[in-house]
């Protein structure tokens, strides 16, 4: 069976990718050809993410295992087939591309065509550019206001009376350090 992928990016509204792909192959072979489709480096550590209709993560397929202490399954995408764990049309996947800013890729699986084989996979449309692989260090930064006005000109009705009473604060105020 022939697996195809369609793959778009909320950052790059223009930006499609469509990847055909063996059924058998595995995660990392669709990893790949995603990667050489967007022109990034495959050299860093990413996932796949099988998600419910609502978009939800519901399994993750990962490049490299992390040695988390879970209970949850691991599934390596050297390792995993892409039919064992895909086996619907409109299946939705994400793909993480960059764990720092958790940046990644909407998949869809848009058609499993039965009855073929593919040796390799292969894009078989692109579209747009991809968003960049790493956020720039020169992005934008918010302005710094320099008429931000000092404490004393907000004055002490900003944070509240200078003066409290103690039973005000009721139980928390006979707690000690031993209660931390």
């Amino acid at each position: 069976m022939i697996y195809k992928f369609i793959i778009g990016s909320e950052e790059s509204s223009n930006f499609k990718l469509e990847i055909a792909i063996d059924s058998e192959d595995t995660f990392v072979r669709l990893r790949n050809a995603i990667l050489d489709a967007a022109g990034y480096d495959k050299e860093q550590v990413d996932s796949f993410y099988i998600c419910d209709e609502d978009w939800k993560k519901e399994k993750e397929v990962t490049y490299v295992d992390m040695d988390t202490d879970t209970d949850e399954d691991i599934w390596l995408m050297d390792e995993t087939r892409l039919d064992e764990l895909l086996e619907d049309e409109g299946q939705k996947l994400k793909f993480v591309f960059d764990y720092v800013t958790e940046r990644y890729f909407f998949m869809k699986l848009k058609e499993i065509v039965p009855g073929k084989t593919l040796h390799d996979p292969l894009c078989q449309r692109k579209e747009g550019r991809a968003p960049k692989e790493f956020v720039d260090e020169d992005l934008p930064v918010a302005p710094v206001r320099v008429d931000t006005p000092s404490i004393e000109e907000i004055g002490e009705e900003f944070y509240g009376d200078a003066e409290f009473n103690e039973e005000e604060l009721g139980e928390f105020g006979e707690m000690s350090n031993e209660d931390l």
